[in-house]
């Protein structure tokens, strides 16, 4: 049958080089290695993968960089110098899943660093990709089973800008006051 791969084709592939299914490709103005090695400096597990430059043929100037490609904790990116015609919006984001408060903090500094802090996690980096600086541990208690715990946790997360887990932990623990006449 066209179009369906057979379950043991599809084994034997696997078990070959794995290439990416997809991956984020990331319009820049003229600084796609630059912006490569930024976020290559920031995250613990990343490397530059290959530097890709123009050729006679252009459309570029010779030799300039045309396209950086770089992973970061296994996924990986392509940067493109592709001019100014495209930016970037808060539409598309990278949420980067943080274990503790350290990594937050380190993470939220350091991506936002010429860039613009915003609300509940949300940043903007120099380069005007957006990302989320999340830790793990507030899906959690917004999921919490009991609904007005994981509301007070929603609502302390909509006052914050750089998310803070004590902060969390607290609304999360609150007790309910109620006023009791005897």
């Amino acid at each position: 049958m066209k179009g369906k791969i057979d379950s043991s084709e599809h084994a034997q592939n696997s078990n070959e080089s794995r290439v990416q299914k997809i991956t984020p490709y990331l319009w820049f103005d003229d600084k796609a290695e630059e912006a490569a090695n930024f976020y290559v400096s920031i995250f613990k597990n990343s490397k530059i993968g290959s530097v890709t430059r123009y050729g006679e043929a252009g459309p570029g100037t010779e030799g300039k960089v045309m396209m950086a490609t770089f992973e970061i904790e296994g996924q990986e990116f392509i940067a493109l110098n592709g001019g100014p015609l495209y930016t970037f919006t808060p539409a598309i984001s990278f949420y980067v899943d943080c274990e503790t408060q350290e990594e937050v903090d380190d993470l939220w500094e350091r991506l936002s660093e010429g860039g613009e802090k915003g609300r509940c996690g949300w940043l903007k980096d120099k380069y005007g990709l957006s990302w989320q600086i999340i830790p793990s541990v507030l899906s959690e208690l917004i999921q919490d089973e009991d609904a007005e715990k994981a509301g007070r946790v929603m609502e302390a997360m909509l006052q914050m800008d750089k998310i803070d887990i004590a902060a969390l932990k607290r609304a999360y623990a609150q007790q309910k006051h109620t006023n009791r006449v005897t």
